[in-house]
């Protein structure tokens, strides 16, 4: 049986006491971030702890990138997220004895993750090794309206019956190069730096402490600041100091039964790779002074306002299973921090949460967690497209060293660099191109942003489709094939004509040729002629999309399904996952899914299949599909719903929103999945939901699962809000402001107004056969665990 160890709570993720051999695990999920900041869930007083660790979006430093065998165009460096100045270190002494939970007595440990409010909320009872008894309330929230801002608020308190007066001493502290714990035996685990942080500027005030560091090898450059305002008795002591690598603030007083000492601890930051040292002292000493101004009442305040506006449009609600409901919260929480104030930089896959993947970002963000916001909060997916077109420089110099035409994006990366060593799984897997495409394509759809498309979407287009065209080529046969690449699955590396691959280097050609005919000045000054339009025309409409007549099912690629296929029988349950336990090589030649594949190309291309091809597919392919990778759920949920397996894809949707909660790939240590927590979103969406786009029309097909006996949630579309609800057989679609819009459900046609709300019967599903998964890799979380 696997289940998560929380309280069920609709809004929030309770720890009814400390167990410090999940230290590492809830770390990671009671991470606090705005896309910009984000702090590890470490306690307080920083010990014990598993992985410390505070983050600044896309500060990194570069390290040698070491190959066993170098080979022209491989990255000479990578590069890893920094942890940055620790503020979140606030050490208290009773009378000469440390705090620490792995001493003395712990009366009473919990920990509080609001979801509405935006804060961790801590409760300590501990009496010390010499019998004094403290309690500690603390708060702290990463500020979503000021988003260089974090703000912790501590109070230290004698109770009323503790029978003697404390001696308190409270160190407040900004650490830099905290020593880091290194992992060792997974490949997939950042690399451990040392000492990274130059040291350049450290000052201090009565309260306070200022720092500034650069790093050695990326040269960039990081400012840091705290300041504190004290509640207490009024004989409190408050001194402060700094050092290269030490700033302290620390109040002493003497606390009789009853009294409590409060202290509310503001903190800054800013990185530049070309501001200068006193630029960045100010930028960092701004945001201090705004966030004192403001106060901590007025930061929870903000806080709150600003995660009502999102929870109004972003909820998903769902009736009938209420472990389900806290974890899709959780999974749109989680989402919200990676993103939300990211402005023009990279989503890495783990979000501010910790530094599994080094802090990089992969495709995963424009297929998994861009759609989230396409619908929820345009703008910050727009952002995350801005940043992608800021690197296009990066990505024709990449494409010109590989011999290409156009723009190759990085397989992954922090700074639009290439950072993946292992060219079968990265370089080769030129699909993240065509997924940067798409997702520009998707965002102006749905939110018919011109101005975006003009000024971003023509540049990515053009500089991808230029690349599938230069990639491929016309066969003897006038078919147009594009061979030797990697798709989404990471078993079947450097094969001929991917599904996946070529469908979606279709969608980006087709999509490149029109938006240059829309938009013709942009395609003047980026040199696009009318024969060139016509080239990708022709690609597009030639292009080879593989199919087993025999078995009548789309090959995953060229050649497929002529693999032998895994033994899955004689495989173990502990090989799995399998690229830990064997050799690529023999991955590699197997008909064996890492994560789904040409099911995903069914999601994404859904007009590219018929609905008895989409069955046979999703059949075929869920009986050699392992979900070695956390992005295989919530695809499968997708399709499993859209072929009538509704009891599947219930399976399916809670293994997504559970990944981490439960910690079911056993690595949450090293941060959240943030792509399977947004394809939860999907799964919920576009799998019970049925919302699909086709030709710039919103279309919906809901249907639910036994276990859930209502969905209600919200789309933005175009200027407009829509909620739709599906309860009793049927489906209420509502519009909440906007103009009228064309709706579809179930292939029924309507129009929808603000004057009233649309109410649809919800048809039978299909009759459907068993699905079979590969043995011992059924669905992981299941209803009754």
């Amino acid at each position: 049986m696997i289940t998560n160890p929380f309280r069920v709570d609709p809004w929030m993720i309770h720890e009814a006491h400390v167990d410090l051999d999940a230290l590492p695990q809830t770390e990671s999920l009671f991470a606090l971030a705005n896309g910009h900041v984000g702090m590890r869930g470490n306690l307080d007083e920083g010990e014990p702890h598993a992985m410390p660790g505070t983050y600044l979006n896309s500060f990194f430093e570069s390290r040698p990138l070491p190959h066993a065998e170098g080979g022209f165009g491989f990255p000479d460096e990578g590069q890893t997220l920094v942890n940055v100045p620790n503020g979140k270190l606030i050490r208290v002494l009773v009378d000469d004895e440390p705090l620490d939970v792995r001493y003395g007595q712990v009366r009473a440990h919990s920990r509080t993750l609001d979801m509405r409010a935006g804060t961790l909320t801590r409760h300590v009872d501990w009496v010390s090794p010499n019998g004094q008894r403290v309690t500690v309330t603390s708060q702290r929230l990463v500020s979503f309206s000021q988003r260089s801002v974090a703000a912790i608020s501590y109070e230290v308190g004698v109770p009323e019956d503790a029978g003697s007066d404390a001696l308190l001493v409270v160190q407040s502290e900004l650490f830099a190069n905290e020593q880091m714990p290194v992992i060792e035996g997974d490949p997939r685990v950042a690399a451990a730096l040392h000492d990274v942080l130059v040291p350049e500027h450290h000052s201090n005030s009565s309260h306070g402490a200022r720092m500034t560091h650069q790093t050695r090898r990326s040269e960039l450059r990081v400012g840091a600041a705290m300041e504190h305002q004290v509640f207490g008795p009024d004989d409190a002591q408050v001194t402060s100091s700094c050092s290269n690598n030490v700033g302290r603030t620390t109040v002493i007083t003497r606390l009789k039964p009853g009294e409590t000492l409060r202290v509310v601890k503001y903190m800054a930051y800013g990185w530049s790779s070309q501001r200068s040292q006193p630029a960045i002292v100010d930028q960092v000493e701004a945001a201090l002074d705004a966030s004192v101004y403001t106060g901590w009442d007025g930061l929870v305040a903000a806080q709150r306002k600003y995660l009502d506006a999102f929870w109004d449009k972003a909820d998903l609600e769902i009736d009938g299973d209420p472990r389900l409901q806290q974890a899709l919260r959780f999974c749109l929480f989680q989402v919200l921090q990676a993103g939300a104030r990211a402005e023009h930089r990279a989503i890495g896959a783990k979000g501010l949460t910790g530094q599994g993947y080094d802090g990089h970002c992969f495709w995963d963000g424009e297929t998994f967690v861009l759609p989230v916001f396409m619908y929820t909060q345009p703008r910050a997916a727009a952002d995350a497209l801005r940043w992608r077109h800021s690197t296009l420089d990066v990505a024709y110099a990449h494409a010109e060293h590989l011999g290409l035409k156009g723009a190759a994006f990085a397989w992954r990366t922090i700074n639009g660099e290439e950072c993946s060593g292992y060219w079968p799984a990265g370089t080769a897997a030129f699909h993240v191109n065509a997924d940067i495409a798409d997702a520009a394509m998707r965002y102006v759809a749905a939110t018919d942003d011109k101005e975006f498309e003009r000024e971003v979407g023509v540049d990515l287009l053009v500089a991808t489709a230029r690349l599938f065209r230069s990639l491929g080529h016309h066969d003897s046969d006038s078919a147009f094939r594009i061979d030797g690449v990697t798709g989404p699955d990471e078993y079947s590396a450097v094969a001929d004509n991917n599904v996946y691959t070529n469908l979606m280097a279709q969608k980006n050609l087709r999509g490149a040729a029109d938006a240059a005919v829309r938009w013709p000045r942009e395609a003047e000054r980026l040199h696009v002629t009318p024969e060139e339009i016509a080239s990708w025309r022709s690609a597009a409409t030639a292009m080879v999309i593989p199919f087993d007549e025999a078995l009548g099912i789309h090959q995953q690629s060229e050649g497929f399904t002529r693999h032998a296929v895994w033994d899955f029988e004689n495989t173990p349950e502990d090989s799995y996952p399998l690229l830990l336990n064997y050799p690529y090589f023999d991955l590699y030649r197997k008909q064996v899914v890492k994560q789904p594949d040409l099911v995903l190309a069914m999601v994404q291309c859904p007009d590219a299949f018929t609905q008895q091809q989409k069955h046979d597919n999703f059949v075929y392919y869920e009986r050699i599909t392992v979900r070695d990778s956390s992005l295989s759920p919530g695809t499968l949920a997708v399709m499993a719903a859209e072929t009538g397996h509704l009891d599947l894809a219930y399976d399916y949707l809670c293994e997504s929103a559970q990944m981490d909660l439960a910690d079911l790939e056993h690595n949450v240590r090293d941060g959240v999945h943030l792509a399977a927590m947004s394809s939860a979103w999907t799964a919920v969406v576009l799998g019970l939901g049925g919302m699909r786009t086709h030709d710039g029309r919103l279309t919906f097909a809901p249907r639910l699962p036994e276990a859930l006996s209502g969905l209600r949630f919200r789309i933005q579309w175009r200027g407009r809000s829509v909620h739709i609800a599906v309860a009793g057989g049927e489906t209420t679609y509502t519009l909440e402001h906007g103009d009228d819009l064309d709706l579809s459900h179930h292939d029924e046609k309507f129009t929808l107004s603000v004057d009233g709300p649309v109410t649809l019967d919800v048809p039978p599903a299909p009759e459907t056969g068993d699905v079979e998964q590969p043995p011992g890799r059924a669905p992981l979380f299941r209803r009754h665990s």
